[in-house]
């Protein structure tokens, strides 16, 4: 059993934005193709208490070096209030000849990776025919600074950036850290959420809400949202918007937007595309520019055992990590 944990797990993903980027492109054209196996998620909640969960992912990726496993994900948002990570977990990777499990990888900078990364890519694949030049990001917390991340690398034309948090301090602090960080980017802060949502074409949307708390008229014409979180877009909304997922019916469950829009409509038709789908076409998808574009990803396990896969392969060939030789 090979061990990697968080710190070592960061080390072997630095300078390694571009192959992230290939790595979830790659499953989800496999996905797309059928080259997969994805169950549904398992949702481990406390009753009453319905926020907090912890959620099981099992996965298995194929073609010519197939790798199968599970991530096993918390998501505790009273942590940030004190100071704690908001998800933890761990991924497990299991040999596709015999079952026995090979790695244990902590999962948190591989889930926050391959999430921004996807975001990334559909920001990349629904184009507008005006290059974007700026997003907003609404959640100023690890998951939009990973799509951040991601974005600069997909779309080299983003040069500004506006922030919104319902925590102002949260977002000047964001502000202060992406500025030193990255060279060339504008950053400003937003007032309130309208100002946000209506700066710029390009939305991401990575808060802890667990209700719809937003609609399409707080958007201008021609927006696409990376609808991260999944749980701030109401249902109406979503289905007079055209609408990309990465899977129909993993989205469609734990009362996402998407979820709550399919069981008023009765049906899954205002589901134009899936991201994989528009990855094999054979040019970008242009998005609509006279109404909204949601791009609503469940985050498939097949994306947390691509990125896992490439930092295991990373690990061996620099000798990292922590090797138990007597664990099964």
């Amino acid at each position: 059993m090979l061990i990697l944990g968080a710190e070592h797990v960061r080390q072997l993903l630095a300078g390694a934005d571009e192959e992230v980027l290939a790595a979830v492109r790659d499953a989800y054209v496999k996905h797309e193709r059928g080259q997969t196996a994805l169950p549904d998620s398992v949702f481990l909640r406390f009753p009453p208490d319905l926020r907090n969960r912890i959620i099981a992912k099992p996965a298995y990726l194929g073609g010519d070096n197939p790798v199968a496993g599970v991530k096993w994900i918390s998501s505790f948002p009273g942590n940030i209030a004190a100071g704690q990570p908001r998800a933890s977990g761990l991924i497990v990777l299991n040999s596709v000849r015999t079952g026995v499990p090979e790695t244990l990888l902590d999962a948190a900078a591989i889930s926050a990776r391959r999430t921004g990364a996807s975001a990334a890519l559909a920001a990349a694949t629904i184009r507008s025919p005006t290059p974007d030049t700026g997003i907003t990001l609404v959640g100023c917390g690890v998951i939009n600074g990973e799509v951040l991340r991601f974005v600069r690398h997909a779309l080299p034309t983003v040069d500004t950036v506006t922030l919104f948090d319902t925590d102002p301090t949260r977002a000047k602090a964001f502000a202060a850290d992406c500025t030193q960080r990255y060279d060339g980017l504008k950053f400003d802060v937003a007032d309130d959420i309208g100002t946000a949502l209506g700066a710029h074409r390009l939305v991401s949307l990575a808060t802890t809400a667990t209700t719809p708390h937003l609609d399409g008229e707080q958007f201008r014409p021609g927006t696409l949202v990376l609808h991260v979180s999944l749980r701030d877009i109401a249902a109406t909304t979503v289905l007079s918007s055209t609408n990309v997922v990465d899977d129909v019916e993993h989205v469609c469950q734990a009362s996402t937007s998407v979820h709550l829009a399919a069981q008023q409509a009765g049906h899954t038709d205002f589901v134009a595309a899936t991201l994989g789908g528009l990855l094999l076409a054979a040019e970008p998808h242009r998005r609509d520019e006279r109404g909204l574009t949601l791009f609503s990803p469940f985050g498939l396990g097949i994306l947390d055992l691509a990125v896992a896969e490439l930092v295991r392969r990373r690990a061996v060939a620099l000798g990292v990590g922590t090797a138990i030789h007597d664990f099964t």
